[in-house]
């Protein structure tokens, strides 16, 4: 008579654990790597946004009498001819994107990654950025403040 034994062709518990563990190693080493790429591709979505709505800003004065617009959300969306069909909304807490004019001088600002952005322009056409330690992006017809002399 033959003895036979008895063959096993699953995992044990530790094995189990082990493959568990080297993939929580994985997570854990690549979701900072992937919220570090989403900041990424949100600031050159600002970018792009903020350079659109620079456009259409130039084209509202163009069309109207050589005026900025008060509100670039109401008045670039109402505009005759139409420049834009939705104003964009800033990546970085999906509100509009900041717009203040002291004109003949504008700014149009993104929150930034770290959400405190705030922008401000003087009616000598200077644009600054104050922060909480974060960059805002920014787009302006004035002069940056730190190329001023």
């Amino acid at each position: 008579m033959f003895l036979r034994l008895r063959s096993s062709k699953g995992f044990t518990i530790l094995e189990l654990l082990i493959v568990i563990a080297v993939i929580a190693i994985l997570v854990g080493i690549a979701l900072p790597r992937f919220k570090g790429m989403k900041d990424e591709g949100s600031i050159a979505k600002a970018k792009g946004e903020l350079r659109t709505l620079q456009t259409a800003v130039e084209s509202y004065y163009i069309h109207n009498s050589n005026t900025y617009p008060a509100n670039i959300a109401a008045a670039l969306t109402g505009a005759t001819p139409q420049i834009i069909a939705v104003a964009p909304t800033d990546p970085f807490g999906g509100a509009a994107y900041g717009y203040l004019l002291a004109s003949p001088y504008y700014i149009i600002w993104s929150k930034g990654p770290a959400g405190d952005g705030v922008a401000s322009v003087t009616t000598a056409g200077v644009a600054s950025e104050t922060t909480d330690g974060a960059s805002c992006i920014y787009v302006t017809n004035g002069s940056p403040a730190d190329t001023t002399p």
